[in-house]
């Protein structure tokens, strides 16, 4: 007799969704012809001298576990590059963990500092992992609808939510420049944050991985003002095209890595040896190799802003990233799945919509612009013919 053991499972799983964001790529993924602007990766290739660091490691027999927190040569190559791009110091013997790509130093962050019954604070429109992590370990995320503050957590709003659940609320949760919007977060208005984070004993949990990635001006670290409470985030996903290579890292105050470390070793024991040196030739001797790749990008936002602009689309200018978070134009279907999936069986492009990201998404698109200009000017073509139609059978 056969027997189902799936409902004796995690409870908190029957909470939980796959992805809609990757099932809704995977779903258009069979549209014929279809222009794809909908997942966060580089169009770029990783560069040739990083490459050929892996293909060495491999050829050196380099295949064996490394220490648990990563290659003591990588993490030193990376407390170097954090200080000279950010000006933040971390001890790479004590203070930094090589992860499995930052998502995985997402899950061991929060699986490490939350308790069931704890709360984190979400700033929304976001990237959706932050809220199943949260929730498998029993948390409850405390969402903060941004968008009408230009896509920014405000220091007043941050103190009157901790002020009122400052008895539950264990972290908080900045990704900036941010997914899906492309906003960042300036000096200042750091400044204006830390000095609210820091009346409270919280956690902040600090997803820079687009760092490299800031147009008008540097990127600025709010480790740098609260090295006590960040856990700071990054890697070389998006700064060296790397996605596919896994090697993220999450840097913060000696002891409370070395309790995340736990989490870490329990889940991977390490991150890919080879993976490893690829990334150390990365940070040692490829710190600006993202400079071409944001030259690149800065050119296509221009392009898409101006043209979704000229077609009724409104959209906060990205200063980072290379996502374009647009509110649909009045007149169209405004439930952000619906419009996606009709604009994708008629008009051929593909985004992704914005309630994927939580409070705040509702109404409006992802347009990702990891994609070749070429390629975004046929799309906003195709954009352009649809909105056209569709606006033309609502009017009569």
């Amino acid at each position: 007799m056969s027997k189902d053991l799936s409902t004796h499972m995690k409870k908190e799983l029957a909470q939980l969704q796959p992805s809609d964001i990757l099932a809704f790529n995977q779903k258009i993924s069979t549209i014929p012809d279809i222009i794809k602007l909908t997942l966060g990766e580089p169009d770029f290739n990783t560069p040739e001298h990083v490459k050929q660091a892996g293909i060495k490691s491999i050829m050196t027999n380099q295949s064996h576990y490394t220490n648990s927190a990563g290659k003591l040569a990588l993490r030193q190559a990376a407390s170097e590059f954090l200080q000279e791009k950010y000006q933040v110091q971390y001890d790479p013997k004590s203070q930094i963990l090589v992860t499995a790509g930052a998502t995985e130093a997402i899950y061991a962050s929060l699986t490490a500092i939350l308790n069931p019954g704890d709360k984190v604070i979400i700033p929304t429109p976001i990237f959706p992992l932050y809220i199943p992590v949260t929730l498998l370990n029993g948390a409850e995320p405390i969402f903060v609808d941004t968008s009408d503050n230009g896509f920014v957590l405000s220091p007043e709003k941050l103190d009157q939510i901790l002020a009122a659940n400052q008895a539950d609320v264990k972290a908080i949760v900045l990704n900036y420049p941010t997914n899906p919007t492309g906003v960042t977060y300036h000096r200042a208005e750091l400044q204006a944050l830390a000095e609210v984070i820091q009346k409270y004993d919280v956690f902040v949990i600090c997803d820079e991985i687009y760092s490299e990635l800031t147009y008008d001006e540097p990127h600025v670290s709010l480790a740098a003002y609260l090295p006590d409470q960040v856990l700071l985030l990054n890697g070389v996903s998006k700064s060296h095209a790397m996605t596919g290579w896994r090697i993220g890292l999450l840097c913060g105050p000696a002891p409370v890595i070395a309790q995340i470390g736990k989490v870490h070793q329990f889940c991977i024991t390490s991150a890919t040896t080879n993976a490893q040196d690829a990334a150390y030739e990365a940070f040692k001797h490829g710190k600006d190799d993202g400079a071409k790749m944001r030259t690149a990008y800065q050119a296509r936002r221009d392009y898409l802003v101006t043209a979704l602009n000229k077609l009724g689309f409104t959209c906060a200018k990205p200063e980072g990233a290379f996502y374009i978070f647009a509110k649909i134009p009045a007149g169209l279907q405004q439930k952000s799945f619906d419009f996606c999936y009709d604009l994708a069986q008629k008009a051929k492009v593909a985004v992704i919509p914005g309630a994927s990201f939580g409070p705040g998404g509702e109404g409006y698109v992802r347009i990702s612009y990891a994609a070749s200009l070429e390629s975004l000017q046929q799309a906003m073509t195709r954009l352009a013919a649809y909105v056209t139609a569709n606006q033309q059978v609502t009017t009569k």
